[in-house]
């Protein structure tokens, strides 16, 4: 009975031990560290989706236009071509709709900072009023705040709960909100009404702007790939003239193609950077 009793003691004293100089485990670590095909899921409210999944559905589009490619043209070197950019495809499409998503939050914020205010006003602390958005805030946001009120309701630790709420946006406006609120809810004080004024007015100003100057540039950024895709439409039609696409299966074919494409990526990239405005990034994630 004694050695029972014995390891017992020691066991429970090891866990105290360990329980003590461990550091606490961070949840959210992989998801700040993870980047690329994660951070663009996340970005595009996709944070459901696996990375795997979304490697697979490139490789598996790319490999069924390579084969159709070149079941229709009988080239290889331009099979491969129109398949890698199948193959790219799911991903531009990921960021399109992730730069609409951040448009379109960056709208809906000041909304939301105002049904915050309100609920302020009413009498509501800080947490109830974020919980209450998930039924009078924007429709995009309410899923989100409707889990940050489970967090809420479940742990009762703000901060933590905040936490989530931003991996769960996944959005530049939305993390320097939260890092508003989170410090107003530290200072303490009976400046939180003005605080949410103030940061509505100043979210409408940006967004304002940044619409306006995003209308003026679009230009650019259409007249790019307009001049990128024109080429690749030609060379599609050509692939049904198999007389003539069968040249591009030489090796003088294929350093036209490869130095064809390698243009087309720099111009593109280099007509995006000058066209288009700079993006926010988490920097507070």
């Amino acid at each position: 009975m004694g050695v029972v009793v014995g390891l017992g003691v020691g066991v429970g004293l090891l866990l105290v031990l360990s329980a003590v100089i461990t550091p606490p485990r961070d949840d959210r670590a992989p998801a700040r560290r993870a980047g690329g095909l994660r951070a663009r899921l996340d970005a595009a409210g996709l944070g459901r989706t696996r990375v795997g999944t979304l490697v697979v559905t490139c490789a598996a589009l790319g490999v069924a236009v390579t084969v159709l490619a070149y079941a229709v043209s009988r080239t290889a070197p331009v099979a491969l071509a129109f398949g890698a950019m199948a193959a790219y495809l799911p991903t531009t499409v990921v960021a399109g709709r992730a730069r609409r998503r951040r448009r379109e939050l960056a709208d809906l914020w000041p909304e939301a900072v105002d049904n915050l205010s309100s609920g302020v006003r009413a009498g509501l602390s800080l947490p109830d009023a974020l919980a209450g958005l998930a039924s009078r805030g924007p429709e995009p946001l309410r899923e989100p705040f409707a889990a940050f009120a489970a967090d809420y309701q479940t742990t009762g630790r703000f901060g933590d709960c905040l936490d989530r709420l931003k991996d769960r946006l996944a959005d530049p406006v939305g993390d320097r909100v939260i890092e508003a609120l989170r410090v107003a809810r530290e200072v303490g004080g009976g400046d939180l009404g003005r605080l949410l004024r103030s940061l509505s007015t100043y979210l409408r100003d940006e967004a304002r702007t940044r619409a306006e100057l995003e209308a003026r540039q679009s230009w650019a950024v259409t007249g790019a790939r307009l001049a990128v895709a024109a080429p690749w439409l030609v060379l599609l039609v050509l692939s049904f003239q198999r007389d003539v696409i069968t040249r591009y299966a030489s090796t003088a074919g294929v350093v036209v193609l490869g130095a064809g494409a390698a243009a087309c990526v720099v111009a593109y990239r280099t007509m995006l950077r000058i066209g288009r405005l700079p993006e926010d990034e988490r920097v507070l994630a």
